[in-house]
């Protein structure tokens, strides 16, 4: 017996004496601070919700948090208060609200601790709850992605503490559903992508010239005729113009009640909807619904995809080929806006609407007998200070509907606003330049933060004029040196749409840079290590898998130079995005495998060759897509005929 004894403490022992290793954690963005612990945590079938009372809010968050459970798991996990009878064979998660503020955490922080049988969630706020439910769910294997349940005995959650607060209010995207139309379906699937990973704001580009999109019952028109265009399936400003009797059938737009719903839906996940309706310019639609709004008469169609801007090779400013502007001397002009933003603005509770004021095209302006007439009578210089007068008058219209105004960076031009928020997207200029005239800043350039850009070789990507990669996104820093922090209310990433005709292709444009903007806005400066954020991308992979979600493995892809050598010979550099891939090439029209050359210093091309074709492996598992270049587009890049 003795033995026997013994025997079972031995076996038992190791278990009580030694703690479990601690698990990786793979959370984006990266926490204020994560402290790992053993052990682990099992939600299983017998696993409740503890709240401490009613509150509704944090009864909303509990619920959506049981929801999410019960969709991956087919567990029906109950939100009980605190304290009620259970089955004492489940393991507990407990949420609640600060009864102290702790003034770190802010009204967006939180502290999470997860032990072997309760799980501690606390904030001061509700939103702060809902933030640490989205890290929380992040510890779950990535079955829970998982849109039908599996079956499966229970969950194991590492042990672990974890302090986390954003490092900036606006965390933001923006979805542009005016060059092509998203059903409401697709835009709550896009604000349930965006919170898993703490943005709080999304900004719709609700108008411009391929189409308007939202519901104005004073001025029908606009979405009877404006939302709908001739379906064009190609390059955007390349298609083939329209024949004015073609029918227009493409297009849609959002009723009132449609938007509510929208509004309501994100409200209930801690998101502010800002809508954008994008003037002087873009305006296109608006035209021809309304063609007196223009300075120039005549008849106005939305535009189908074919080019009716010109922009000069070289960077000259760029013209219209038509007039997509609304006349700034025509009184009517802001009559009808009037009419927008009073319909506009009760649908939307979040304080800011986003007036555009971009990309104004004013050779038409000075042409116009008009806009003469305004310069002459207001005593402005230039056109500049035409768009300006256009911007103030605008602004007053939005603030007397109770809303504070945003634009685009071209609102700086011949003088901002009094109370305008700039957002700027021509690079860091303008928002540094506002900041310093005490205006506050929302940060969005080209440089880092426009998805649409294409993110591997251009070659095989969706037709853009630009490139951004993962690497590139990830050094964003919405605080630009020499700048007050104190005016810049945070970051924001724009998702344009000429060349995304779907969910699916804007999925595939969103992730995996979005995930660097959202670390870029939300997390620690500091904490920001590009190694260790590869690392936690790749994991994240496996769970957008899991959510039948879409994104770019282009970080598997190499980079690939071509510049001229001595003589017309081409020198082909490649590396990787990433580190620990293998390049394997081929010029011999075979595809290469990890049994074909690898590449290590720079290669020539050899005579008659057709096309470079390259593959990339790691450890011996393959990682990227097969690049196919012709020697033609290589030369291209090298600038040799």
């Amino acid at each position: 017996m003795k033995k026997r004894l013994i025997c079972l403490l031995l076996y038992v022992l190791p278990i009580g004496v030694y703690a479990q290793p601690a698990a990786e954690i793979f959370i984006i963005p990266q926490p204020v601070s994560l402290e790992k612990k053993g052990g682990s945590f099992e939600f299983n079938n017998y696993s409740v919700i503890e709240v401490p009372d009613k509150t509704p809010e944090v009864q909303m968050v509990a619920r959506y948090f049981a929801q999410q459970l019960l969709r991956a798991s087919g567990y029906p996990v109950r939100v009980q208060l605190s304290g009620d009878a259970k089955d004492s064979r489940g393991t507990t998660f407990a949420i609640s609200l600060n009864r102290k503020e702790e003034a770190a955490l802010g009204s967006e922080g939180y502290t999470l601790e997860v032990g072997s049988s309760l799980v501690i969630l606390r904030a001061n706020k509700p939103a702060g709850l809902f933030y640490g439910i989205q890290t929380l769910l992040q510890l779950f294997p990535k079955e829970i992605e998982s849109l039908e349940a599996i079956k499966k005995g229970y969950w194991t959650l590492p042990g672990c503490k974890i302090t986390d607060y954003p490092r900036f209010a606006w965390r933001g995207l923006m979805l542009d559903v005016s060059r092509h139309f998203y059903s409401k379906k697709d835009v709550l699937r896009f604000i349930d992508d965006m919170v898993k990973y703490k943005f709080n704001v999304l900004h719709w580009h609700l108008t411009d010239d391929q189409g308007w999109r939202i519901e104005i019952k004073s001025l029908p028109k606009l979405t009877e005729v404006g939302a709908w265009r001739v379906p064009r399936v190609g390059r955007m400003s390349r298609m083939t113009p329209p024949d004015a009797d073609e029918p227009r059938t493409y297009g849609g737009f959002y009723t009132q009640e449609d938007i509510r719903e929208v509004v309501q839906y994100a409200r209930d996940r801690f998101v502010n909807v800002m809508p954008e309706i994008d003037v002087p310019g873009h305006s296109l639609a608006a035209l021809a619904s309304y063609p007196e709004l223009s300075c120039t008469p005549g008849t106005y169609r939305v535009n189908s995809g074919e080019k009716f801007m010109e922009w000069p090779a070289g960077g000259g400013h760029f013209y219209g080929l038509i007039d997509n502007t609304l006349c700034p001397a025509n009184e009517k002009v802001y009559d009808f806006l009037d009419k927008v933003f009073a319909e506009v603005a009760p649908l939307f509770p979040f304080e800011y609407i986003h007036m555009g004021g971009d990309e104004t095209a004013r050779n038409f302006w000075e042409k116009s007998e008009a806009v003469k007439a305004l310069m002459n009578k207001e005593k402005l210089k230039n056109l500049d200070e035409v768009q300006s007068y256009f911007v103030k008058r605008v602004e007053k219209i939005i603030e007397s509907k109770g809303k504070k105004l945003m634009g685009w960076d071209e609102i700086l031009e011949g003088g901002l606003p009094p109370n305008a928020v700039v957002m700027s997207w021509r690079g860091e200029k303008g928002g540094i330049e506002a900041a310093k005239q005490n205006h506050k800043v929302v940060m969005s350039p080209t440089t880092y933060a426009y998805l649409d850009y294409n993110q591997g070789d251009p070659y095989i990507e969706p037709p853009i004029y630009a490139s951004l990669r993962l690497n590139k996104t990830y050094q964003f820093d919405p605080v630009p040196a020499g700048v007050d922090p104190k005016m810049i209310l945070g970051g924001q990433a724009n998702l344009w749409t000429e060349q995304l005709p779907g969910i699916r292709s804007a999925q595939y444009m969103m992730w995996p840079r979005g995930f660097a903007i959202a670390e870029s806005v939300w997390s620690p400066k500091e904490k920001k290590i590009w190694p260790d954020f590869v690392t936690r991308v790749e994991k994240q992979f496996e769970r957008l898998d899991m959510a039948q979600t879409k994104y770019a493995r282009t970080i598997y892809d190499p980079i690939i130079t071509a510049k001229k050598g001595e003589g017309n010979e081409i020198i082909i550099e490649m590396k990787g995005e990433i580190d620990g891939l293998d390049i394997y090439y081929s010029f011999d029209e075979t595809h290469p495998d990890n049994f074909y050359p690898k590449y290590t210093v720079p290669l020539t091309i050899p005579k008659d060759a057709l096309n470079l074709k390259v593959i990339t492996y790691r450890r011996g598992k393959l990682m990227g897509r097969q690049i196919d270049l012709p020697i033609a587009e290589l030369k291209k890049r090298a600038g040799v005929k």
